[in-house]
């Protein structure tokens, strides 16, 4: 006899189904994506030499890991990683500042939004020369690109929260410091991480662009020294294992909001 489940177990049912339908989808969309590769790289359709295989890609990753990839593989993320926290936690104190000094926000509103318009690849020689020719140069480069998205991304949710609560707390008395503690940093929590969620994709491509112009290690590295000596092979497998690296980063970021969600609702 089929059980009757009430509203709420059906709703909850219903989202399970969806999430375990959204993951099925998601892996049948990659997997017809690399049959498609492999046919139609054997089919000649497509040139195997410019743009590899999957086939092509496996064995190529099968003599690297035995070599040194898991040491390029180690400094890329270390790097991202660094660049990353870097500027979070930058952008963060930024974004803090700018609300508790309306003035300093209104000042300098224009002036980020240019920041976040100048192709920061163009300042490379200028950052290497300052920050020297090495990892330094490749972490700047990661917290330029993703400073000024973290900035904008969290003054932008701070100025839109909810009037009526801040001032129902301005007529109680409540101090700027009680009324950003209490309503617009919480109100804010979806906005951070969606912000963190956009800047560990950016950060990735900082350090990239930055092992571009100077590194002697990392995928970035890996993927120069490829093109030169017309490897594609080892290019595609890097561009692959990066997308990996992002995927990681990214789940583990939603991850980290859902604790920190939780731990706000069990608080309330």
């Amino acid at each position: 006899m089929k059980k009757i489940l009430s509203p709420r177990e059906k709703y909850l049912h219903d989202i399970k189904q969806r999430k375990i339908s959204t993951v099925v989808c998601q892996i049948f969309i990659v997997l017809f994506f690399i049959v498609l590769w492999e046919a139609l790289a054997f089919w000649g359709i497509i040139d195997p030499f410019i743009f590899s295989s999957p086939s092509r890609i496996v064995k190529i990753f099968v003599i690297m890991a035995q070599t040194d990839l898991h040491y390029h593989i180690m400094i890329t993320v270390l790097e991202t990683l660094i660049g990353f926290l870097l500027g979070v936690v930058l952008g963060v104190a930024i974004s803090v500042g700018l609300w508790f000094s309306p003035f300093l926000n209104g000042v300098m509103a224009p002036y980020l939004v240019v920041l976040n318009s100048l192709p920061k690849i163009a300042l490379g020689p200028v950052i290497i020369v300052w920050a020297g020719a090495g990892m330094s140069a490749i972490i700047v480069m990661a917290v330029a690109i993703s400073l000024i998205v973290t900035v904008l991304e969290l003054s932008g949710g701070f100025a839109t929260t909810d009037k009526n609560l801040i001032t129902t707390l301005i007529s109680f008395g409540a101090t700027r410091k009680q009324i950003f503690t209490k309503v617009v940093l919480p109100y804010n929590i979806p906005v951070l991480f969606q912000s963190l969620k956009v800047n560990i994709g950016l950060s990735l491509v900082g350090v990239i662009a930055g092992e571009f112009l100077v590194s002697k290690a990392g995928l970035g590295y890996l993927i120069v020294y490829a093109g030169q000596v017309f490897k594609m092979d080892l290019v595609m497998m890097s561009v692959i294992i990066l997308g990996v690296i992002a995927f990681i980063m990214y789940h583990l970021v939603s991850f980290a909001r859902q604790i920190v969600e939780k731990k706000i609702n069990h608080n309330i």
